[in-house]
């Protein structure tokens, strides 16, 4: 890599957003259709996901990154039944192609802020590739949660960024809350993350390598509560762990002084 790096400052850890994409998000309220009844809608939908971004999740993948996985074989055991994947967030695109990888030929769905279906257009185009936009209002989580309960029960996986907002190869992992981590806990289903990690290849060029861990489960013994945040801190614990594999900065974080 050159040494004169990208060097973006923030202020806030949690909350601050580095995502070049400014769409004005729209409302998700008790009128928008998580779940779509119409047959065609949902063929549509499965093709889109299982055959036409299959080769284009690939390429992209291995001619832009180089991607390797490292234990993908650990998501084969849960073929046949739902999970979550909570994954670092570091790529505007990527991230919405990467993980679907080693998941398939299970279909993956993501939870995603309100703005990536607030297109004209495309934004059924998104939700058609897996998008469960956050609900907007108290009035949109009743459907919300629908969608996620129904999405686990016909043994799809759900890919979660509990990180929330995009920071462009960032080689380390950000706090984040408990709050993602009660849908595994209410449906008892397994979790797993995927640490994507930047890598020095010959000439200084850079690659994934994605590491996938689990499966991890919530701890019955400990009140609800309990259980979202020692599951949270398994997952986070282990992520920052498999970050520590990063060897090169593409972007130099800083914090505001």
């Amino acid at each position: 890599m050159k040494n004169n790096k990208k060097i973006i400052y923030y202020q806030d850890e949690v909350n601050d957003e580095f995502s070049e994409v400014k769409i004005e998000p729209r409302i998700i309220d008790e009128n928008y259709k998580y779940i779509h009844k119409n047959p065609f809608w949902n063929m549509g939908s499965f093709i889109i996901q299982n055959i036409i971004l299959v080769p284009i999740r690939i390429l992209y993948a291995k001619i832009k990154f180089k991607i390797t996985y490292i234990g993908k074989e650990k998501l084969k055991k849960y073929k046949k039944s739902g999970y979550f994947v909570y994954v670092n967030h570091t790529q505007p695109f990527g991230d919405t192609l990467i993980p679907s990888i080693p998941i398939y030929p299970k279909r993956n769905f993501f939870i995603v802020n309100p703005e990536n279906v607030s297109m004209k257009i495309l934004g059924n185009f998104v939700q058609m590739m897996g998008a469960i936009p956050i609900p907007s209002n108290l009035d949109a989580m009743k459907n919300f949660k629908k969608a996620i309960e129904k999405t686990i029960r016909d043994n799809h996986a759900i890919t979660i960024y509990p990180e929330a907002h995009i920071w462009p190869y960032y080689t380390k992992i950000r706090p984040f809350k408990n709050t993602s981590f009660t849908y595994p806990v209410e449906l008892d289903v397994p979790a797993f993350c995927m640490t994507n990690t930047y890598q020095r290849q010959k000439n200084n060029k850079v690659k994934i390598v994605s590491y996938i861990d689990g499966p991890f489960f919530a701890d019955k013994t400990l009140p609800k509560l309990s259980q979202k945040k020692d599951l949270r801190d398994k997952i986070y614990n282990q992520m920052v762990i498999q970050s520590q594999n990063s060897n090169i900065e593409v972007i130099k974080y800083c914090p505001k002084t």
